[in-house]
């Protein structure tokens, strides 16, 4: 690909990830569960996690388009490809239950866009294994976040529950994936940092 190929390529997935409307490949795993009464409360909390969770899905947009288009393995690009768009089942099923719930996405999915796709190319620069053990890692944390959801989602909230436990599933397999193709491990005082920066990020989110 050229430079302007590139560009135009990374320009075209944010415009697709932060405005169009996302299509998932697969059903969604709320579909079909029968409707339950939530408080305005329960209503409330289960949306506000529900936006932390559709920022991460934009995150991990951003982050493996900027990892496709910073290795040079085609094989590698495949897999970030096809992962990413594993993840835009994600995005789709947390927009749609954002919508059920009568909440909204975060105002900031711009910045947490551009963000991430900074750390997706500083992370392909320094090579695929250090490029997969960042997602690896990235992967673990995100399931661990995920696990806490579904201690904090209201228990009469069936499809919430359902979405988040199936890309609990989903993020599993991305970091056994990323581990078998090569990930290096990152240093503690990386691993700690990303979970700081996570911490930031998703604190804002629940409110913004």
């Amino acid at each position: 690909m050229t430079l302007t190929d590139t560009l135009l390529s990374a320009a075209d997935g944010a415009l697709r990830t932060l405005f169009a409307a996302p299509r998932a490949r697969r059903p969604s795993p709320a579909c079909g569960l029968p409707a339950t009464d939530l408080t305005a409360a329960e209503r409330a909390e289960a949306g506000a996690l529900m936006r932390v969770n559709h920022v991460g899905e934009v995150c991990a947009q951003a982050l493996y388009a900027a990892q496709a288009l910073s290795t040079r393995d085609a094989h590698l690009r495949r897999h970030f490809e096809q992962a990413g768009r594993e993840e835009e089942d994600h995005l789709a099923w947390t927009r749609e239950r954002l919508n059920e719930l009568g909440a909204r996405p975060s105002l900031l999915n711009p910045l947490w866009y551009a963000g991430a796709f900074g750390l997706g190319l500083v992370a392909g620069r320094l090579g695929d294994g250090v490029s997969l053990g960042f997602l690896q890692e990235t992967e673990r944390q995100v399931e661990s976040h995920l696990a806490g959801h579904l201690d904090r989602l209201p228990a009469a909230d069936q499809a919430s529950h359902a979405i988040v436990a199936q890309m609990m599933d989903d993020e599993a397999r991305h970091a056994s994936d990323a581990a078998k193709a090569g990930a290096v491990p990152l240093p503690g005082p990386v691993q700690a940092l990303m979970k700081a920066s996570a911490k930031v990020m998703t604190t804002t989110a629940h409110r913004v």
